[in-house]
């Protein structure tokens, strides 16, 4: 009985709770004047961060179906731009299609916090939508807005360096997401006079850095990664800096997923580089490949790529086989260092071929790998395999320690980017060679 009338209880907060918030929503898109909106905007925000996953939940179920558009308004306003397409008419199907939610989450977002606050809600939502498709449309709304929000003409990229706040630099070592961070002595070597750190920043989130980029200057393209994390290792000197390799990009932002940044971050870095050191020819990545062994464990139809020559399967399907002799059938051995170091010189160059493929046949996919889909249509080209690039633990159990160089030729980039929409990856001579 008492648990009865603790969960009645419970239920009439919960109702309470959001009925105030209907009020609060009513209120914000019912008030005339942005700044009458204002006060609205900061009370709405300040009960909204005090919500629990069940009271969230309503009230993204109100954001979901309360404040869809009205069917019959738009019906109504598409049959007449469809009977006499004016511009008079278009505007107001427009007007009509758009849903108050996309209303209230602008005057959310001009209150103080309000950028920050609407980031909150994106956060809670995303992780919601795998079991939440009647979510899709208020997502959708959200991508929309903060794509325009944080569109990269709005953004500041300022350069990271030991100089720093400490605030900020203790995020640098949370957030990066490629190849950890070991306490302040790794950040320190990873900003010094050779090494580079980029961000961007919101003007309306000045001490949250959103994307950061690590790059390192150097003679030539690397082919691993520890000497370019190695703590203890000597800056080179400027004169020696003829590369410049983009070996980490981290997203700070989880609510930002799928607004694009990443891109516009790496083009500018590069501009800038070479205005600051105009010596600078050479612009790459050293890059891991997330999905390469996960693909490769699942034996895949060689024979079914897109896009494969004459013969090519055949060669393909012989390389796995190769590999998987060499392994006793069981590729996770791959996974062990040692038996790595260990494997022929026939099933080393298996492994480099069918990595060729993977990237050169797969990334055009949408099941592709994440970062060869994202530098290939950033406009970058598919340059060189480094097999042993990355013997760590995250590298051997993610590509088998294979890692990738995508070059970026400032003067192809737009022509890359067009190859990779029609399908095809532009890639080196030396990576063709390999199919």
């Amino acid at each position: 009985m008492l648990d009865e009338l603790r969960e009645a209880a419970a239920r009439q907060r919960q109702a309470r709770t959001l009925a105030l918030l209907k009020l609060g929503t009513k209120r914000l898109l019912s008030a005339r004047g942005e700044m009458n909106g204002v006060p609205l905007a900061r009370d709405l925000i300040e009960r909204l961060d005090l919500l629990d996953d069940a009271q969230l939940d309503a009230f993204f179920d109100h954001l979901a179906h309360d404040l869809d558009p009205d069917p019959a308004t738009v019906l109504r306003c598409a049959q007449a731009y469809a009977a006499q397409p004016t511009a008079q008419h278009l505007i107001a199907l427009t007007e009509a299609a758009e849903s108050p939610r996309q209303e209230l989450l602008r005057r959310l977002n001009r209150s103080p916090g309000g950028t920050a606050a609407v980031l909150r809600l994106r956060r809670a939502l995303l992780k919601r939508l795998p079991q939440r498709d009647d979510l899709l449309a208020l997502s959708a709304d959200l991508r929309h807005l903060l794509g325009s929000w944080f569109n990269p003409g709005f953004l500041k990229m300022k350069r990271v360096d030991w100089n720093s706040p400490a605030v900020l630099l203790e995020k640098l070592i949370l957030h990066e997401a490629v190849h950890a961070i070991d306490g302040w002595d790794d950040l320190r070597r990873r900003l010094q006079p050779d090494r580079r750190c980029f961000a961007f920043f919101h003007p309306q989130l000045p001490d949250e850095p959103l994307i950061f980029v690590e790059v390192a200057l150097l003679p030539e393209m690397p082919d691993a990664i520890a000497p370019l994390i190695q703590k203890d290792s000597t800056p080179l000197a400027p004169e020696r800096f003829r590369v410049a390799a983009f070996y980490s990009i981290s997203n700070c932002e989880p609510g930002l997923r799928g607004v694009s940044l990443g891109n516009f971050l790496i083009k500018q870095v590069a501009e800038q580089l070479q205005r600051e050191w105009p010596r600078l020819k050479t612009f790459c990545t050293l890059s891991p490949l997330p999905g390469f062994a996960v693909w490769l464990r699942s034996a895949p139809d060689l024979a079914a790529l897109p896009g494969l020559g004459r013969g090519v399967a055949t060669r393909l399907q012989a390389a796995q086989q190769t590999l998987l002799d060499a392994c006793g059938g069981d590729l996770d051995a791959l996974h062990n260092p040692l038996r790595h170091a260990q494997l022929p010189e026939p099933a080393q160059a298996a492994l480099t071929t069918l990595a060729a493929a993977y990237l050169g046949h797969v990334s055009t996919l949408p099941t592709g790998d994440p970062v060869a889909r994202f530098h290939l249509d950033n406009g970058a080209r598919l340059e060189r395999l480094n097999p042993g690039g990355n013997m760590a633990p995250k590298g051997l159990r993610q590509a088998f320690g294979m890692m990738v160089n995508y070059l970026y030729d400032l003067d192809r980039i737009e022509a890359s980017h067009d190859k990779f929409r029609r399908g095809t990856v532009a890639r080196s001579r030396a990576v063709s060679a390999l199919l």
